[in-house]
């Protein structure tokens, strides 16, 4: 169950690797023009002063764009970010009342072992464990965590965006 009451008026990509850099960009290009007037979209760097995202309000969608690299590791500039929220100190309903949020990772079966069973639900443990810590600090999820593998072409990355503008449009004309 996602909570869709409060309208958003503002869209932060935050994207963690270069690859998801790619991909917050067409997230930013997909967005529906019937959105355009109310919906204001921006992105930012994974690394940047990740504490400062605590300041937004419930009228933004924080949407997350990160990659799992070699042995389920954040990016660099992706680590700043999952880091911040992984810390211990938070208190469990930190992000009540805070953004909402929606969680995309983009991994790579091919650093796996055994190529031949694994999806992109194998490669992607930093959005997973990213998407479950947010819960668990009070956040409210906005739709589907989404998972892509570049190994199968990030074919999962197109539907993803169309569902996400879908659930940012549902709520403009509810």
């Amino acid at each position: 169950t996602y909570n869709k009451r409060e309208m958003i008026s503002k869209v932060i990509i935050v994207h963690g690797g270069e690859l998801a850099q790619d991909v917050a960009e067409q997230i930013v290009r997909k967005q529906p023009e019937a959105t355009t007037s109310s919906v204001t979209v921006s992105t930012r760097r994974a690394d940047e002063r990740p504490k400062t995202l605590l300041d937004l309000g419930s009228d933004t969608l924080l949407c997350l764009v990160l990659q799992t690299i070699e042995n389920g590791e954040p990016t660099e500039d992706g680590g700043a970010c999952v880091r911040f929220f992984k810390r211990k100190t938070h208190a469990p309903d930190l992000l009540v009342d805070k953004f909402h949020y929606a969680v995309l990772g983009l991994g790579d079966s091919n650093l796996l072992l055994d190529r031949q069973t694994t999806t992109a639900k194998d490669c992607n443990q930093v959005s997973q464990a990213l998407d479950a810590r947010l819960s668990a600090l009070g956040g409210q999820r906005y739709c589907e965590l989404g998972l892509a593998d570049e190994r199968t072409g990030l074919t999962e990355v197109e539907p993803w965006i169309a569902a996400f503008w879908e659930s940012v449009c549902e709520k403009e004309s509810a």
